[in-house]
């Protein structure tokens, strides 16, 4: 009898909700729990993605590399929601933001140690690994 293959679901281990357990970037998770954010890389022109794809949409190929995604962006814009989507109704209020690094932006959240008083557009900002109370792999945004 055939062994029935193994369906890789690291992807559910991402997020408060996670709405997929299916991927092409299931290493993104492997990358979390070593305490790294990771995207990727097109290894024929160099566009670089986050979130991490395993496509390139410039060059229509797959080959792609991982690149870890390092030091302090600028933070462009922020907005709080105090109304959270299926699944994020307990978390509200919270910021969510998109940080320019300069050849890739992340979009996400601001950890809620940074008090919404001290948050302005341009500050400098990095994007770091957080572990939920549930156990769920997410990364947040904090000062430089």
């Amino acid at each position: 009898m055939a062994e029935k293959a193994k369906v890789d679901e690291r992807f559910k281990k991402f997020g408060t909700v996670s709405f997929t357990s299916l991927t092409k970037t299931n290493d993104f998770i492997d990358y979390l729990e070593k305490g790294q954010i990771a995207g990727t890389r097109c290894k024929d022109c160099g566009r670089i993605f986050f979130p991490p794809r395993a496509d390139c949409f410039q060059c229509l190929d797959s080959h792609m590399e991982w690149h870890e995604v390092t030091g302090s962006g600028k933070l462009v814009s922020f907005s709080k929601l105090e109304y959270g989507p299926a699944g994020f109704q307990a978390d509200v209020p919270y910021c969510i933001a998109l940080l320019d690094y300069g050849k890739f932006k992340i979009f996400g959240r601001i950890a809620r140690e940074v008090p919404e008083t001290d948050i302005a557009v341009g500050m400098p900002m990095k994007a770091i690994t957080n572990r939920l109370p549930n156990g769920q792999l997410n990364y947040v945004f904090v000062k430089a």
